[in-house]
């Protein structure tokens, strides 16, 4: 095998050539079959080869590792079986050693490209290891006139070859916040920087809204000037007021002095009747031991009768009171003088 050892640079092609002799007394047929890892990009051209006992032939492998992470960066080991048609017991296994030159490549995405918000937006950034080798950079932020500032976690990140992208979550604050007014477009970049080389960026938007909208600050502009007329009219306008109170006598006299009764009034007043007569006094009698009430109270019916009479010539009784009622004794006058008729 010539050369042995060799090196190619992924994408890229190398070639290393086989020499085999037939060492038999019979025309033999060799097939070449690559094992190993690096087997999937390697060739052997041609695949087959014939040879008379005692003549020797070449052969040529062909490595052509592709530009991806699968092509690992560093010495690859390979071997190459060589099987004879005839004598399929005497299989040989050439081997020798291919070195893929390291390479990087990143690759970023914002997510998503424009962000809005009013106090700050949140996007994150996609970075990809494309390259051969593990890769350690650095997440900074940028803009025109230092507008935002950038809160990045995490700052720093490794990635190996082939693996998921990694993500880094940006916070982004605008210096400055905008109360009233439209949208206000905020370029920026986020760049991913390798050590020793030139950092790659990506171009996002911020889209920075107005905290209050714009229709509300003409609302309350008008709102003011309207509070302002309104205390200017309160405090200029004085009202004319007059009073109708009058002093404290003449109200006091004017309180003592009945209102006079209407016409009608005095002449359908109805007439008052005379007072009562004055009640005779009462007469105090003892009672006589076991002889019932005393005679004094037999009295009492004739003088109620009379009373009756006089109340009704004078108009005092009701109209039910009118007539004369038969008056009965109380059972007690009875009992205590039952030679008296009830």
């Amino acid at each position: 095998m010539e050369p042995t050892s060799t090196m190619v640079d992924a994408g890229s092609t190398a070639t290393v050539r086989l020499r085999v002799r037939n060492t038999g007394d019979v025309v033999e047929e060799y097939r070449f079959r690559p094992v190993g890892d690096i087997s999937p990009y390697t060739t052997v051209e041609p695949a087959t080869l014939r040879l008379y006992p005692g003549t020797t032939g070449t052969v040529e492998l062909v490595f052509a590792p592709p530009r991806t992470p699968d092509a690992t960066a560093g010495p690859n080991p390979y071997a190459v079986q060589i099987t004879p048609t005839e004598h399929p017991e005497a299989t040989t296994v050439v081997e020798g050693n291919l070195t893929i030159a390291p390479f990087t490549e990143i690759r970023t995405e914002l997510v998503p490209p424009t962000v809005k918000g009013r106090f700050r937006g949140r996007p994150r950034l996609a970075v990809d290891n494309l390259g051969n080798t593990p890769l350690t950079v650095s997440v900074n932020g940028s803009d025109n006139g230092n507008q935002l500032n950038y809160d990045l976690h995490p700052a720093n990140l490794q990635i190996q070859p082939g693996r998921a992208p990694a993500f880094v979550k940006a916070t982004l604050k605008p210096q400055r916040i905008t109360w009233f007014g439209r949208k206000e477009n905020r370029p920026y970049q986020l760049g991913v920087q390798q050590s020793g080389s030139t950092p790659l960026r990506v171009d996002g938007i911020f889209v920075q809204k107005g905290v209050l909208p714009r229709g509300l600050a003409g609302m309350l502009g008008v709102l003011v000037a309207l509070a302002v007329a309104l205390v200017m009219l309160w405090f200029g306008y004085q009202p004319h007021v007059t009073t109708q109170t009058q002093s404290w006598p003449s109200r006091r006299a004017t309180r003592c002095q009945p209102p006079a009764p209407p016409a009608h009034f005095r002449r359908h007043r109805p007439r008052q009747p005379p007072p009562p007569p004055p009640r005779p006094p009462a007469v105090a009698l003892r009672r006589r031991p076991g002889r019932g009430l005393p005679r004094a109270d037999l009295d009492r019916p004739a003088r109620r009768r009379q009373q009756r009479t006089q109340r009704r010539a004078a108009g005092q009784l009701p109209h039910a009171q009118q007539r004369d009622r038969p008056v009965r004794r109380p059972p007690q006058l009875r009992r205590a003088h039952p030679e008296r008729p009830a």
